[in-house]
């Protein structure tokens, strides 16, 4: 192993690699200790496009999203980044009422007119969001990261301790296993599940967030879509359930009749980190392991919305202290 680094970010997802990149970037020799590599976390499993959801409080998740939003953005011009802007229509069962709380960070949000609805929708937002490709974008990180000259290093932790004898601060990015890691109850599973299909040609997002079977959306990446999905809070289950999946093959289908014949190509789950009272995101005064230690989990269904705007925050706090 290297020499003592200046900070330990534990796990490998993409709020630990986005959380390395930052405070490496700011000057600090970094870690990451990660019990699977990024390509087998549950970022990996991400659709998945910028766009706040289970996340809560909503003042501190717009000013996280809206950060993350200028970094994916300013993206899109490199392939390699697996990053693409794409019109989006999110598709609405009852009359619209005011703008939703997120408007403010998608300046070209705009309202369908009636005559341009689908049968079964009384509204409809139009906007633009980037796209990312999940395959694409962690790999990319993970050269980012190691380019700047960090390590990565595949190792699980028994306890938070273990980072903090290591180096002067640690990050703990871990998700899920922040509930038994941080002894956080309050952190629960919501189980999420998509197919993968070939593309027929569709190249906008549409999502039916009312549909009254379940959640519906598509997500166009290059040569595929990634069809959604599911809510299932509270379950553990990490194994695609094949009559789940051909419900959602059904809904998405009620959007784009193409994809009724479309090619499957793959079946993914995966648990959501979803933290009713909040993202924990915070200086931890009261651990007893010495040095600094922060943490950033409970990002719910917007890790990749929140990543880099949730980085820029543990960096600031993490200078407040050193």
């Amino acid at each position: 192993m290297s020499a003592r680094p200046d900070a330990v970010v534990i796990g490998g997802g993409v709020i630990g690699l986005t959380t390395a990149i930052i405070l490496q970037e700011s000057g600090l020799t970094v870690q990451i200790w990660t019990g699977a590599p990024p390509e087998s976390t549950t970022s990996a499993v991400a659709g998945a496009t910028w766009f706040p959801y289970r996340a809560h409080p909503v003042d501190r998740v717009l000013a996280w999203s809206v950060r993350s939003k200028a970094y994916f953005d300013s993206m899109t011009d490199d392939p390699q980044t697996g990053v693409r802007i794409r019109e989006s229509l999110q598709l609405w069962r009852e009359e619209l009422g005011t703008d939703p709380w997120w408007a403010s960070a998608v300046p070209d949000l705009d309202r369908c007119a009636e005559e341009d609805l689908p049968d079964g929708y009384l509204g409809a937002y139009r906007f633009t969001q980037p796209v990312v490709t999940m395959p694409v974008h962690l790999p990319y990180l993970t050269r980012r990261f190691r380019d700047g000259g960090g390590t990565l290093v595949p190792r699980s932790v028994e306890s938070l301790g273990e980072a903090a004898k290591a180096a002067d601060v640690s990050v703990n990015c871990t998700g899920m296993a922040a509930r038994d890691l941080s002894r956080d109850t309050g952190l629960i599973p919501v189980r999420g599940q998509w197919v993968r299909v070939t593309n027929p040609g569709i190249t906008k997002v549409v999502a039916d967030f009312g549909h009254p079977d379940g959640e519906a959306y598509i997500i166009p990446h290059e040569d595929s879509c990634i069809l959604g999905g599911t809510a299932d809070e509270g379950a553990w289950e990490t194994t695609p359930s094949m009559d789940t999946a051909a419900a959602i093959i059904a809904r998405c289908a009620e959007l784009d009749p193409r994809l009724a014949d479309a090619r499957v190509l793959e079946h993914r789950a995966a648990l959501r980190p979803v933290r009713p009272s909040g993202v924990r995101l915070e200086l931890d005064d009261k651990h007893d392991s010495g040095g600094v230690l922060v943490h950033n989990y409970g990002h719910g269904g917007s890790g990749v919305t929140l990543s880099w705007g949730c980085a820029e925050e543990v960096k600031n706090l993490v200078l407040s202290r050193i």
